[in-house]
C-alpha cells in the first residue's frame, strides 16, 4: 500500500486554498490526523473536518461532533455521506465560504482532500463531481486504491485534489492497524478482529446481531459464527482466519455500526453514549 508522504502532503498544502480532512463519523477522533492539522495550520491553510459515513450515525450525534470540533478544537466541521449523497451541498457551501474568508481569489479555488485510507476520499470527489472520475474500491490495497494525487474540476471555479491515504497514527486504537495496510497483509487478522469487535461492542451491543444475526458477545464466538454463516468450515472447524478478514472488510464497508458522543474535553479518554 502506498501512502502520501508527508513531503507530498506539504507540497499539496502549498497548492491548496482549502484543506478537507475526511474522518469516519463512527469514530472521528481516531480517524483524524493531528499532524495534518498542524501542517495545515503552519501553512496558513484553512482546514475543514468532513465526517463521512454520517448515514451510519444519528444526526444529533453528528451535530455534537460538529460543535466539538468547532468549540473545542477551533476547526470548521461538516458531516456528509458521500455514498448516499447526503450533506454534500452544505459541504460545497462551506468550502466556498471558507475560501472567501481566507481571501482566496482568482479563476479557481483548489481544495485538497486528505484522510486515512478508506474514509471515502475518492467517493466524495466522485459524488461532488457527479460522475465516476476517480477509481474507488471497498478496502485498502485493492486495484482502485488511489496511488497518486489527481487534480479534478468539480464545477465552476472549484477544483479538488484527490490524494493517497495519509499515514495512520502509530499505536493506540485499532483504526490505525486496519487502515495501515491491505487486509490480506495484516500479520494477525484474528487478533485485529478481536480488538475491533471488543471496541464495537463497547458502544453497540447489537452491532453483530444487526450485521450478521449473531447474538453472541464473545469475540471468538462472533468470528466463528461469521465463518459458519459464510460456509467456511473444514473438518467441523470454522476458518477463523478468513472470517476475521471478512469482519474487518465489512467494518471498512460500513456494514458494522457503532458511535459514541464527544468527550468532555479533547484529552479525555473515549466514552459517552452507547448506541
Amino acid at each position: 500500500m502506498r501512502f502520501a508522504s508527508w513531503r507530498l502532503v506539504g507540497e499539496l498544502l502549498r497548492l491548496s486554498d482549502v484543506v478537507l480532512e475526511l474522518t469516519d463519523s463512527r469514530d472521528p477522533l481516531n480517524t483524524r490526523s493531528a499532524k495534518l492539522e498542524r501542517m495545515a495550520s503552519r501553512a496558513g491553510k484553512p482546514l475543514v473536518v468532513v465526517m463521512n459515513k454520517a448515514d451510519l450515525v444519528p444526526q444529533s450525534v453528528c451535530e455534537e461532533w460538529r460543535e466539538f470540533f468547532k468549540s473545542r478544537l477551533g476547526l470548521e466541521a461538516v458531516y456528509v455521506s458521500a455514498r448516499e449523497r447526503l450533506g454534500t451541498r452544505i459541504l460545497r457551501k462551506t468550502v466556498e465560504r471558507v475560501a472567501r474568508e481566507s481571501g482566496a481569489s482568482g479563476e479557481r479555488v483548489v481544495v485538497s482532500v486528505f484522510g486515512l485510507p478508506k474514509v471515502g476520499k475518492s467517493t466524495l470527489v466522485n459524488t461532488l463531481k457527479g460522475r465516476h472520475s476517480v477509481p474507488t474500491s471497498p478496502y485498502p490495497g485493492s486495484p482502485g486504491y488511489t496511488v497518486k494525487a489527481r487534480l479534478l474540476r468539480i464545477g465552476g471555479r472549484l477544483y479538488m485534489i484527490d490524494t493517497p491515504g495519509i499515514v495512520p497514527p502509530e499505536g493506540g486504537d485499532v483504526e490505525a492497524v486496519i487502515r495501515s495496510r491491505p487486509v490480506d497483509e495484516l500479520p494477525n487478522p484474528e487478533r485485529v478482529a478481536v480488538d475491533l469487535i471488543r471496541k464495537v461492542l463497547r458502544y453497540n451491543g447489537r452491532a453483530f446481531l444487526d450485521a450478521y444475526g449473531l447474538e453472541a458477545e464473545d469475540p471468538g464466538e462472533i468470528i466463528a459464527g461469521v465463518a459458519r454463516l459464510r460456509g467456511w468450515v473444514r473438518g467441523g472447524e470454522p476458518n477463523v482466519y478468513e472470517a476475521s478478514k471478512a469482519i474487518i472488510r465489512d467494518y471498512l464497508d460500513g456494514k458494522i455500526v457503532y458511535y459514541y458522543s464527544p468527550p468532555a474535553d479533547p484529552g479525555a479518554p473515549l466514552g459517552g453514549r452507547r448506541s
